[in-house]
């Protein structure tokens, strides 16, 4: 094999694999351009290497048990990528793209190229144009963490709890804590609620008196 089966498998690869990274980058993934790329080519220059091994080198490789291999490794780095806190989790579908990831970039090293090609395609439609469906022709309800910041001096707990109840917010949870210096007051309410409604709830519960801010849990960097 000549140095271009291999170049041209892993710049295939980096190609195609950014183009999954990039779309979770767009969203404020934690695993986003990057880790899609090193796990693509990583995954295609593992099957490269087996097929190196096995060519005429009198090395027994089997390919199929390196790719087994490859995919319950990439189990852990998806994992790793899935958030829970409190009723809100995270990171499924950025952990089911990596997988995905890894499973092009075998197909690309395998060179089922056809494949990683077709196969990017449905992921990206998948990810960027299904997401944008779901939210115009089914209506889903999530559990979502609600955290408001409030001044200590201002009792607004009942007027928070009235605007939860104009928005039809089911309260599954609630936790209340100070600041150490006791000048602000720190509520969270696990909620279920419609997804098309959070913008409009969140801003409502920010025009309160008293409320310093008030904001979803996972848009606050905490959870990707």
């Amino acid at each position: 094999m000549s140095i271009l089966d291999y170049l041209y498998p892993l710049l295939l690869s980096l190609i195609l694999c950014g183009l999954i990274g990039l779309e979770r980058e767009s969203h404020g993934r934690a695993a986003g351009l990057r880790t899609h790329i090193l796990v693509g080519i990583s995954s295609t220059l593992i099957v490269l290497t087996s097929i190196y091994m096995s060519s005429g080198r009198g090395i027994i490789s089997d390919p199929g048990r390196v790719a087994a291999g490859v995919v319950t490794g990439i189990g852990f780095i998806g994992a790793g990528t899935i958030m829970r806190f409190r009723a809100s989790i995270k990171g499924l579908t950025t952990a089911a793209s990596i997988w995905a990831a890894a499973a092009v970039g075998l197909a690309i090293g395998s060179g089922f190229y056809l494949g990683a090609l077709v196969t990017t395609a449905m992921i990206l439609f998948s990810l960027v144009f299904l997401g944008r469906i779901e939210k115009i022709f089914i209506k889903k309800s999530y559990y979502k963490s609600l955290v408001v910041i409030s001044s200590a001096e201002v009792s607004n707990l009942k007027s928070i709890k009235q605007i939860l109840d104009n928005y039809e917010a089911d309260i599954k949870d609630f936790e209340i804590s100070t600041s150490k210096k006791s000048e602000q007051i720190n509520l969270c309410f696990d909620l279920r609620i419609d997804d098309n409604i959070e913008e409009e709830l969140v801003a409502a519960v920010a025009k309160i008196k008293g409320v310093i801010s008030a904001s979803w849990f996972n848009k606050q960097g905490e959870v990707t």
